[in-house]
Formats: C-alpha cells, sequence, structure tokens
C-alpha cells in the first residue's frame, strides 16, 4: 500500500497526495505547478503507513506515541506541533495513538506514554519515554542526521 499524505495546495486549493518517500522534499502542484512545501505537521498514522514512512524517509522520523486521555499527551502536542513545523524538510514527525495500534505500541516496548521513538533509515536509534521539550526532541533529530547512513 502506498499511503501518500494529501495536502492542499496555497495558490489554487487542490489536493496533492505526496509519496512518503517525499514527505519531507519540496514538490509541485499537479494542477498549477505551484511549489508545496515539505510536510511541517504530524502525521497521524495507522500501523501500514507507520511502517511505509519510517522506511522510506530519507530524513529522521520522530514517532510520538500517545493517547487522547493521556494528560501529559496533550502537554506534549503543541511542542510537537511547533517541532514538525521547525523542522520541516529535516525531519518527519509521526503520531501513533497507542489505542488503535496497540499492537504497533508493544512491537516498540511502549509501556507508558508520551514515548518518543526517533528512525533513521527504518530503523529505532533512540527511544524516550515521558515528557520532554521541544529543545530534547530537536537535539534527537539533529543527532539522527548527523549519523552516518
Amino acid at each position: 500500500m502506498h499511503y501518500p499524505v494529501v495536502t492542499a495546495c496555497p495558490q489554487c486549493g487542490a489536493q496533492n497526495r505526496i509519496p512518503a518517500k517525499h514527505l519531507a522534499d519540496r514538490g509541485k502542484c499537479g494542477a498549477c505547478k505551484s511549489a508545496l512545501n515539505p510536510v511541517g505537521e504530524p502525521v497521524e498514522v495507522d500501523a501500514s503507513a507507520f511502517e511505509e514512512i519510517v522506511r522510506e524517509a530519507r530524513v529522521p522520523v520522530l514517532v510520538d506515541f500517545w493517547a487522547a486521555w493521556c494528560g501529559p499527551c496533550r502537554m506534549a502536542a503543541p511542542e510537537i506541533e511547533a517541532l514538525a513545523r521547525e523542522m520541516a524538510g529535516q525531519a518527519l514527525v509521526l503520531k501513533v495513538d497507542t489505542e488503535r495500534e496497540p499492537a504497533l505500541s508493544a512491537r516498540y516496548r511502549v509501556a507508558s506514554i508520551p514515548n518518543f521513538l526517533v528512525f533513521r533509515n527504518g530503523r529505532p536509534v533512540f527511544q524516550q519515554p515521558g515528557l520532554v521539550g521541544r529543545a530534547q526532541m530537536r537535539s534527537w533529530l539533529e543527532s539522527a542526521a548527523a549519523q552516518a547512513g
């Protein structure tokens, strides 16, 4: 399954499907050819989308394992959104709802939430449970980007 993210063109409003491997790239609108920015917001994913994006991403991926009932997860959400905007084109941010994806959570031994996992080249390189600030999350992504591919 190809899991594209669908984004609206800021110029003409056309819906553009972005393949997983191009989420961090600049693109062009299929209708009017205007520039499309890299994805700059957290992408909520299911297990199949998670697999494809983590496997295909050419940049580090921060995954936020969370749940709606979790207070610290709700506190982290604005920081995660800001991080996704700041790191657009340099990293991707995914959100996995642990209530909807318990098997994925179990696979990565997510015992408490929020729980953050950083992937590089399809492999986990760092995991941290608990609420942390945006600067800390950014440092994980920058460190993963600096690792040799």
